[in-house]
């Protein structure tokens, strides 16, 4: 496989015959949610069908950041920086994560005012601690530069995690708080007793629970759509690379136009395009153009549109199946997509035209990973009014690995009944089917 090394993390072995919340997915959602749920009192139990965060949870940029956010993400984006912050202590481990501030670098006076468009509008009334900085201090912050800024946006209180560390750390955490972590273990269905969650069927048996928080990443979709739940996702393909160790002299997150980097624990950097990802062409792309298609429209330029092999391999999955057979979930246990290296070598050659420090930094491993993404680019956390028991905390859009502690909290807040950390209604499973305005706003 081409996914970056995890963490090693050990599993439990035999299934539960009952539990009162049974998590599916074992990425930073499910095992955020999870920890959240032992802490507690509840008894858990986590499904996982490949490894512990083996898909984008391990892929993303690493990125914990406030800057740029759509406003209906910033409370619990805000909740989850604090939550970060105090992560490895909680959970007895390194996630990695560090309060290093995060630049976004402007070459152009309409680059910077778009940045400060977005600073006035919503990080400003929330209190975010970002600033508009000039090109001399951006070029003190991110020193090195080739090229001479026009200035940038800055928030010192973001920072960086590792995610190939981050979700096992907290999984390892959730089983020392009582949760049973199960990995290898595809969840096939719910079964419903007068029209309730009543349990989950795996591939080894089934387990008797109430309660079921679905956090399956891209394939949420198709879980749901054996379950006749309509949930509008698609997949978008990001391509990530990491550099072999090196003295670039660069503390701090940030992106250019077409550069995203961040240095990373063990020396070296995450590098990633700041724009451009993949979007392959599948069946679902034309049965949810419609609700999709503001989104695409408004970043028609940052999506590359793809004809091949998925689409293929999509046509031929199952959406419906039995619970006593073999699911697609057994098939492929970990969605390891090809990274595209075009655009890779953008962004590595935009990186060191940029800061020539780069200039001989080799590339220690690539990879790509699939994003889920919503027609408004904003995750699903919540009940589903059609099935009583069954919760979504799905279709983070590419932003989960930030704001996962939040969203976990959120969601045991939201299972438990306990008064919610932050308003759930922007992230309600309702927008889908009520005739809502669906569409992205601001991000940068």
């Amino acid at each position: 496989p081409m996914h970056p090394p995890l963490d090693p993390f050990t599993p439990d072995e035999a299934l539960p015959e009952a539990v009162d919340v049974v998590v599916i997915g074992g990425g930073i959602i499910g095992v955020c949610t999870a920890l959240e749920l032992a802490e507690r009192g509840v008894c858990v139990a986590l499904l996982e069908k490949g490894a512990i965060g083996a898909e984008q949870s391990s892929r993303n940029w690493g990125w914990c950041r406030q800057t740029g956010r759509d406003p209906r993400e910033i409370p619990l984006i805000r909740e989850s920086i604090r939550l970060w912050r105090g992560m490895d202590e909680r959970v007895g481990g390194e996630t990695g994560f560090r309060t290093c501030g995060i630049l976004y670098l402007a070459e152009t006076e309409q680059e910077l005012a778009q940045k400060a468009d977005w600073f006035d509008r919503y990080g400003r009334p929330w209190q975010i601690d970002s600033r508009l900085v000039s090109g001399d201090e951006a070029a003190q912050l991110m020193p090195g530069a080739a090229v001479r800024w026009h200035g940038g946006l800055y928030t010192p209180s973001d920072g960086r995690a590792e995610p190939q560390k981050a979700s096992p750390a907290i999984a390892a955490a959730a089983r020392r708080a009582g949760a049973k972590v199960f990995t290898g273990c595809a969840a096939r269905g719910i079964e419903t007793e007068a029209g309730r969650v009543a349990a989950v069927v795996t591939e080894r048996g089934s387990i008797r629970c109430s309660c079921v928080v679905l956090a399956g990443g891209a394939w949420s979709r198709l879980f749901c759509g054996n379950l006749g739940i309509p949930l509008p996702q698609l997949a978008v393909v990001n391509n990530v690379l990491r550099t072999a160790p090196i003295d670039a002299g660069i503390e701090m997150t940030g992106a250019g136009k077409s550069f995203a980097i961040r240095k990373r624990i063990d020396g070296g950097y995450t590098v990633a395009h700041r724009h451009l990802s993949v979007a392959d062409i599948v069946p679902d792309s034309f049965r949810l153009l419609p609700q999709f298609w503001p989104v695409f429209r408004q970043d028609i330029a940052g999506i590359r549109l793809r004809v091949g092999r998925a689409f293929i391999e999509a046509a031929r999955t199952p959406r419906r199946w039995r619970l006593d057979e073999t699911t697609p979930f057994e098939r492929v246990r970990v969605l390891d997509p090809e990274p595209v290296k075009p655009i890779l070598d953008e962004a590595m050659a935009s990186l060191k035209r940029t800061f020539p420090a780069f200039a001989n930094a080799t590339v220690a491993q690539s990879w790509a990973g699939a994003i889920d993404a919503t027609p408004d680019a904003v995750p699903v956390i919540s009940g589903v009014e059609a099935l009583p028991g069954f919760h979504l905390a799905t279709g983070f859009s590419g932003h989960g690995f930030g704001i996962g502690p939040g969203a976990g909290k959120l969601m045991a807040d939201l299972v438990t009944g306990k008064p919610p950390v932050v308003d759930p209604a922007p992230f309600r499973y309702s927008r889908f089917i009520d005739g809502a305005k669906l569409e992205p706003i601001a991000g940068l």
